[in-house]
């Protein structure tokens, strides 16, 4: 079945509208590097003609050790996303933490993510819901498909059904995650908008000590698994030197090959359609 249609900004989630790319990289080193890769993503999705919705995040409140690069923190992060909106033109989504810093960040950005780790926080849900943005719950690594479908009602319950799901990958032993396919059809058949973040989903979490690891290397065929499955949105975390990314790096798309990637998926999204 066809999920229900989310507006966030100018494009169109879910409804049978075209792939989505959410992407960008994780966390805002700066202003210089976030314009940039903000423009390569935006020159390469309209090449070939797929939505954009970037993210990046301004406080990486979770990482593995308290000495890991955190991001340049909720004032100076919300000016750099106000400007990628402003002068790249795509809609801009970024992580709340915070019940605190919900009216700040929803005065900004078009779609308000909330963690997978705080999946579970209902007043955090609420305040997002209560802005009246659309809000993006990322399914936490410790629930079942259908235990998310707890979080999205705790939106919908205080009136904005502008909500979607992203499955990031499930807890499998320590420091790894998989995949469940079968996750994909039992969401979109509640009607929600599903949203596979690839990237984070081949995240091995705490895998090298002091910060995670990664299989970057499994980003396309994993992709291209999940767009045949019927997702709605691909969420990638994109680098132009994942090596030198302060975070997430082992498990981000370098930028090379993004073209590329997307117009495999772009493909495999159009016979789906043809082939419901």
């Amino acid at each position: 079945m066809r999920t229900r249609a989310v507006e966030i900004g100018d494009v169109t989630l879910g409804g049978g509208a075209p792939l989505v790319l959410i992407a960008g990289p994780c966390v805002i080193e700066s202003e210089r590097h976030t314009m940039f890769m903000a423009r390569e993503l935006i020159r390469t999705t309209r090449e070939l003609q797929i939505p954009l919705i970037f993210k990046a995040s301004f406080d990486k409140a979770n990482r593995t050790s308290a000495k890991s690069y955190r991001g340049p923190g909720l004032d100076q992060g919300l000016a750099i996303l106000k400007k990628v909106g402003l002068e790249v033109g795509c809609p801009v989504t970024t992580d709340v933490h915070e019940k605190e810093q919900v009216e700040a960040v929803a005065g900004v950005v078009d779609l308000l993510q909330i963690p997978a780790f705080l999946c579970r926080q209902t007043d955090l849900i609420a305040a997002a819901a209560h802005t009246g943005k659309p809000v993006n719950i990322k399914k936490g690594q410790f629930l079942a498909p259908w235990d998310i479908l707890q979080a999205v009602d705790k939106a919908y319950g205080v009136g904005n059904r502008n909500v979607i799901v992203t499955e990031r990958g499930t807890c499998f032993g320590y420091n790894n995650l998989v995949v469940d396919i079968r996750g994909f059809p039992i969401l979109r058949e509640k009607g929600v908008p599903l949203v596979f973040d690839v990237t984070h989903s081949l995240q091995l979490p705490g895998g090298e000590g002091m910060s995670s690891g990664g299989q970057s290397q499994f980003i396309r065929e994993l992709s291209s698994a999940g767009v045949a499955a019927g997702v709605d949105a691909v969420f990638m975390e994109v680098h132009d030197e994942p090596e030198k990314a302060l975070s997430d790096g082992p498990n981000s798309l370098p930028l090379k090959q993004l073209a590329s990637i997307l117009a495999r998926l772009k493909a495999i999204a159009e016979a789906v359609e043809e082939h419901p």
